[in-house]
């Protein structure tokens, strides 16, 4: 194991241990909760907006270290980022763990959070990564689709 491994596996921990992102979000404008039938990881996602910009986030619930670690620091990563760009870093994660996205360039943007690119090498702990990107994935949508449920239910 070379030295960023080790970093990443004591940044992996420190986050599933001592989570300050580990709380309950006064009037949050969404709340979500992300469950993993297979292992039993479920989390409620918290988020407050500001306009477009993620203003803040907060989580709670219970998961292996993988699943905890990730959802703190995919909050951290995506606090203060307007909608566009944490949808972009979303899906960037997401196309790391699938190894669908390799390109050292574009794995920048995921700050903190590629020291996870190596559960791509764990089948078993894909979905714990996941879970948090997935989570928040479906609250941004939601909010997108907000403003358009009267007008698409009519245009089957």
């Amino acid at each position: 194991m070379d030295n960023l491994d080790e970093v990443y596996n004591e940044l992996i921990m420190e986050h599933s241990m001592n989570s300050y992102n580990k709380k309950h979000l006064d009037k949050a404008d969404y709340s979500e909760m992300g469950h993993n039938p297979n292992c039993g990881d479920e989390i409620t996602l918290e988020v407050k907006l500001d306009g477009d910009k993620i203003k803040d986030m907060a989580f709670s619930g219970h998961g292996c270290a993988i699943s905890q670690a990730s959802t703190s620091i995919m909050i951290d990563t995506l606090k203060g980022k307007d909608i566009k760009e944490a949808k972009e870093i979303i899906k960037t994660f997401i196309g790391m763990i699938k190894r669908e996205i390799k390109d050292e360039e574009e794995l920048k943007k995921l700050e903190d959070a590629i020291a996870f690119r190596n559960v791509s090498n764990m089948p078993a702990r894909v979905k714990c990564a996941l879970l948090a990107w997935h989570t928040i994935e479906d609250i941004l949508d939601k909010r997108e689709n907000e403003g358009t449920a009267s007008i698409d239910c009519c245009h089957k």
